[in-house]
């Protein structure tokens, strides 16, 4: 049950995040200044949502506090399917907002615990609940690391949505050693760049063949995409998740508009993709408590 003094609504803010980074399959991420809001309200129910439904049993079994109905809404500008986050941001609101409404019982280890097994991955999970980048080990393992507010991801955000389950059946079983040597010795120096705040040593460093050469007909002109991106001027590119998002990261946000403006004239889609210039999130997953309003 709720503590005698906790409203019983609250709001969690999280953040939007972006995985991989191109060979950092499952283990890298970054938090976005894309945000959803998910409102918490004790009492009453809504329809049932695998994805919600699950976060909450997970919940209820970690903190081993009974069971009890509730409400919930989303809102905010993380768009769905597009490689984005938006499933976390569903799946950590539930969590953190529940676990606020009943004083807190599990520490943000414990949330983002809970948040990677429902995921089945760190590298979401962990950006949205710590804030800035992140490296996630199967082990439990994690480092986060701030981001300077200069850096910017361009995010050529497409209309067409690619579902992970979608993008997870097209993986090979199995990749050549020389493949895999190559991918951890980029994914372990990007790594060392954001934790040195070396952004300009990223150039050159986001060439991935585990995820993104087997994704690239779900995502049509990735390549190409990219590849106008980093001639005006970004660092690198990358599929954004399993998609259908593409981004390019620069550390001049003045060199922004012109990479975004090279990134959509080489995309064919019709219609135009959204952009977004985002900056890092380095504040990591938070709430505030109001008291409850009457549902319309």
């Amino acid at each position: 049950m709720p503590l005698a003094h906790q409203p019983a609504q609250v709001v969690v803010r999280v953040a939007g995040t972006t995985s991989n980074l191109g060979p950092g399959f499952d283990c890298l991420g970054l938090a976005l200044d894309l945000h959803n809001l998910v409102k918490i309200t004790l009492d009453g129910s809504t329809p049932a949502h695998p994805m919600a439904d699950q976060a909450a049993q997970r919940f209820f079994e970690a903190s081993g506090i009974q069971s009890q109905p509730f409400q919930w809404e989303i809102s905010g500008n993380v768009p769905v399917s597009r490689g984005l986050g938006s499933s976390v941001t569903l799946r950590l609101g539930i969590l953190a907002g529940l676990n606020a409404l009943h004083g807190e019982p599990l520490t943000l280890d414990d949330l983002f615990r809970e948040c990677s097994a429902l995921e089945g991955h760190p590298d979401n999970a962990g950006p949205a609940v710590f804030g800035g980048f992140f490296v996630g080990g199967p082990n439990g393992s994690r480092f986060r690391f701030p981001v300077d507010p200069s850096l910017r991801l361009v995010l050529l955000i497409r209309r067409h949505e690619v579902r992970t389950e979608d993008a997870r059946r097209v993986l090979p079983k199995q990749i050549a050693f020389p493949e895999a040597v190559a991918n951890t010795g980029y994914a372990s120096a990007i790594a060392a760049a954001f934790a040195s705040g070396n952004y300009p040593a990223l150039r050159g460093l986001m060439h991935d063949a585990l995820h993104e050469p087997y994704r690239e007909p779900l995502n049509p002109g990735l390549r190409r995409i990219v590849a106008a991106g980093e001639e005006a001027g970004a660092l690198g590119g990358f599929l954004s998740g399993s998609g259908s998002t593409i981004a390019c990261i620069t550390a001049d946000p003045d060199a922004a508009p012109a990479i975004a403006a090279a990134m959509q004239a080489a995309c064919d889609d019709s219609p135009s993709p959204a952009i977004h210039l985002a900056a890092v999130d380095n504040t990591g997953v938070s709430w505030s408590h109001a008291p409850a309003t009457a549902s319309s």
